[in-house]
């Protein structure tokens, strides 16, 4: 067990406000939202405390730590490692949500000799689908492939790049331009993003897949030895792959990032009409058969705390609070590095924002949605239930 009494979360965008309601709303403890910007308007929340931060001021970012037991990095992943070496530096635990592999490998290098936790890359993917990734390895006596595919999809894409923002274009950008780690036959492998390219069909619904950086985090290393072949792609709609191979490639915008950010924010909406997509497929020798096992969760969007919440930023909420509650009570390491996958998939299902990823659990496991707290009435209407159309009685 460690005691958290106090959480400061940085960066109060709309994934770094989810993250703080949902600490709120599940574990009713005292949160501090900070971010560079002042609030738009005065909230008069007991939970949820708002103040302005400028991380890049070492005084101050020093002063928003103390107090605080646990430090949760919601800031663009450039950040991460100053905000990291504050948080080591004053003992505070620290999470985050990065999926950029240079800031990751900053961050584990601080670990060397640490009394609390650093634990990067707590989110979707990075993140779940690490957790599920390593589940489904250890339920084959030898494991031939392991595949794992997430989108963050607007639900109506009527543009050429079949696609609109839902959550930050740095991070989009970022994914796409880097080399995504991979094993091929038992080596590890570096690949090209935008390349392995596939289409597939999920629940009767066409999608393309593509190498994207960083979504395997640290499971590569975990799971060396252990497997032939082990991948992660971004699902898309069909289209989208080759017409950001023709900005990037073609048009040789992936030398020039600061440009291609203009244009992409300039012409590409943003669009909090979403749904995720969670798919793994496992395949391999289980008592001298060769089987395959495949797990999928679509995620929509609900309000949370009388506010409306998209599915990426609730999914993303889900992974860092779930692990959160995981720290917390004692079912992770208590200090130094800790990759995802070494938080158990169904230790985190159990979490009280679990249900958010049920649809991963072991099939028929009928497991039954997590409430805020015992005995508490919900605040909100996340998870969304399903709707049950009204039967219509027949005119006399």
């Amino acid at each position: 067990m460690i005691s958290i009494r106090n959480v400061l979360v940085l960066g109060a965008g709309k994934v770094g406000g989810t993250v703080a309601d949902m600490l709120a709303d599940y574990h009713r403890i005292p949160v501090t939202l900070a971010d560079r910007d002042p609030p738009r308007r005065a909230l008069d929340d007991p939970l949820v405390r708002r103040t302005v931060l400028d991380v890049e001021d070492t005084a101050a970012l020093a002063a928003a730590l103390a107090g605080h037991q646990l430090l949760i990095n919601a800031l663009p992943f450039q950040q991460a490692g100053r905000v990291a070496a504050a948080a080591r530096a004053l003992g505070v635990h620290y999470l985050d949500l990065t999926e950029d592999v240079a800031a990751t490998r900053a961050i584990r290098g601080l670990a060397d000799g640490a009394e609390t936790v650093l634990m990067p890359q707590c989110g979707l993917a990075p993140g779940v689908i690490g957790m599920l990734g390593a589940h489904l390895a250890g339920r084959f006596d030898d494991l031939h492939d392991l595949h794992l595919r997430v989108g963050a999809l607007s639900r109506h894409a009527t543009n050429g790049l079949r696609y609109n923002f839902t959550w930050s274009i740095d991070g989009l950008i970022n994914e796409y331009c880097h080399p995504c780690a991979a094993i091929v036959q038992g080596q590890p492998v570096s690949a090209q993003p935008l390349e392995g390219y596939e289409t597939l069909v999920l629940d009767g619904d066409t999608y393309e897949a593509f190498n994207t950086s960083g979504g395997l985090g640290t499971l590569c290393e975990t799971l060396a030895g252990r497997v032939r072949n082990l991948d992660y792609k971004t699902l898309r709609y069909p289209g989208h792959r080759d017409a950001m191979a023709l900005l990037l490639r073609d048009l040789r915008l992936g030398e020039r990032r600061d440009l291609l950010r203009q244009v992409l924010e300039h012409a590409v909406p943003h669009s909090r009409e979403d749904v995720v997509i969670v798919f793994a497929s496992a395949s391999g020798l289980r008592a001298g058969r060769l089987e395959q096992e495949t797990r999928m969760a679509r995620i929509q969007g609900g309000r949370l705390r009388g506010v409306d919440r998209t599915a990426i930023e609730l999914a993303t909420a889900a992974g860092v609070v779930g692990v959160f509650e995981l720290l917390r009570t004692g079912r992770l390491p208590a200090r130094g590095f800790v990759g995802q996958e070494q938080a158990a998939l169904e230790d985190f299902l159990a979490t009280r924002v679990g249900s958010c990823y049920a649809a991963l659990g072991e099939p028929g496991s009928g497991a039954a949605p997590a409430s805020p707290l015992r005995g508490a009435a919900f605040a909100h209407t996340w998870p969304p239930q399903p709707r049950r159309r009204a039967r219509q009685q027949p005119q006399p």
